[in-house]
């Protein structure tokens, strides 16, 4: 990469013009301290090897508040290495300069994942370099604010979803009893050790099909989840610890909000559980998932990406080799190009929750992004949060 002092950005811009930018700084202590500065394009860093790579530099108009966003905020050196440093894994602008013939200035192009915000320079500074390999063109449909109402976690979403529609996973999946009592508030699996229950060839006027599950329902990823399963014909279980968030839930295309004592409340113990949905979303993990997975349909599918209540997952094989269950990892920030491009494609049109404006809980700029850090690393986010850039 080409030295960077005095040179022009486009727009009658400089590398030296300055910007604003949240910038996390650490205390010996191992806190943070949290300041709004002024930065410039040649203060950016971005660590090797991807310094070597032909750049783009892009003027940030949003970004958006993620839940890995508050880690590095707040000193966790399992994210960031080095600080001082810029938070925010997600961008939405307008290209300012390339070095990568394939995008030109005033381009309007999204930045997800990568290292950005994690290593190199993010999206809370109000101007980002990145290779171009990082840079996704701006689809026609979508808007740079709905792409980052959308950001990371709706991203990330869209590809758990993918996961369950290429591993066989249909809207009118067959059900499994009737009347499908596990649906009930309050309702019990099976009791036996090894419940294997197998979808039958019930008439499906007089047997739904099983619904999907998401769980950490009111969290970005959740969300969207609930959004996009809506929109493609899913009956969507949302699963949450905030009853207050039920009618949002309900809003955005929920058919049933529960407790997580809807899936937890059961004898983990047992080896396999009646079939009770034909799978889902994942954000939490933990305990959760391992309930989860007990009481997954046959043939069923879970797109996990989530360790809120905890790293570790305590299973048996018979859910994988009874039933075909599948567990399927979700990676969005090495998500290979192609398919980073088709989702973002599917978002922008036929995969667009319908209430994408109920999904948005607040925009903020800089200043007030702290408290919403707190918030969110306190588990009391419902939504997105929008960060918008002077």
């Amino acid at each position: 990469m080409r030295e960077l002092e005095g040179e022009t950005t486009g727009t009658g811009q400089t590398t030296e013009t300055p910007f604003s930018a949240l910038v996390a700084h650490l205390r010996e202590d191992g806190t943070t301290r949290l300041a709004v500065e002024k930065k410039t394009v040649s203060s950016l860093y971005m660590p090797d090897p991807y310094r070597s790579l032909p750049a783009v530099t892009i003027r940030v108009h949003y970004s958006s508040l993620n839940y890995k966003d508050a880690l590095s905020a707040s000193g966790n050196r399992g994210v960031t290495r080095s600080y001082p440093h810029t938070p925010g894994i997600d961008a939405a602008g307008i290209v300012t300069a390339s070095e990568d013939t394939r995008f030109e200035e005033g381009q309007k192009v999204i930045v997800t994942g990568y290292d950005l915000g994690s290593n190199t320079s993010g999206g809370f500074g109000g101007m980002i370099r990145v290779p171009g390999d990082w840079v996704v063109p701006l689809p026609a449909e979508l808007t740079l604010r709905d792409a980052m109402i959308l950001g990371t976690a709706g991203f990330t979403a869209a590809y758990g979803v993918r996961k369950l529609l290429d591993n066989g996973l249909m809207p009118m999946y067959p059900g499994l009893d009737k009347p499908h009592s596990g649906m009930e508030e309050g309702s019990k699996p099976g009791n036996s050790q090894l419940d294997n229950s197998q979808p039958g060839n019930h008439d499906k006027a007089e047997n739904p099909p099983l619904p999907v599950l998401v769980t950490g329902a009111t969290g970005g990823v959740g969300s969207v989840s609930v959004g996009i399963l809506h929109r493609l014909g899913f009956r969507v279980i949302a699963v949450t610890g905030k009853p207050e968030a039920r009618e949002y839930l309900r809003s955005i295309g929920a058919d049933e909000v529960h407790d997580r004592s809807f899936v937890m409340d059961v004898d983990t113990s047992r080896l396999l559980l009646s079939g009770r949905w034909a799978g889902g979303i994942d954000t939490v993990g933990g305990k959760l998932l391992e309930a989860m997975i007990l009481q997954t349909a046959q043939a069923g599918v879970i797109a996990c990406c989530g360790n809120v209540t905890g790293h570790e997952l305590h299973t048996n094989i018979y859910p994988f080799i009874l039933r075909g269950v599948g567990l399927m990892g979700i990676d969005s920030a090495l998500c290979d190009m192609q398919i980073r491009q088709n989702l973002w494609k599917r978002l922008a049109t036929d995969w667009r929750p319908a209430h994408l404006d109920k999904i948005l809980a607040r925009e903020v700029g800089l200043h007030e992004l702290k408290e919403e850090i707190d918030t969110i690393l306190k588990g009391g986010q419902t939504g997105r949060v929008l960060v918008v850039h002077e």
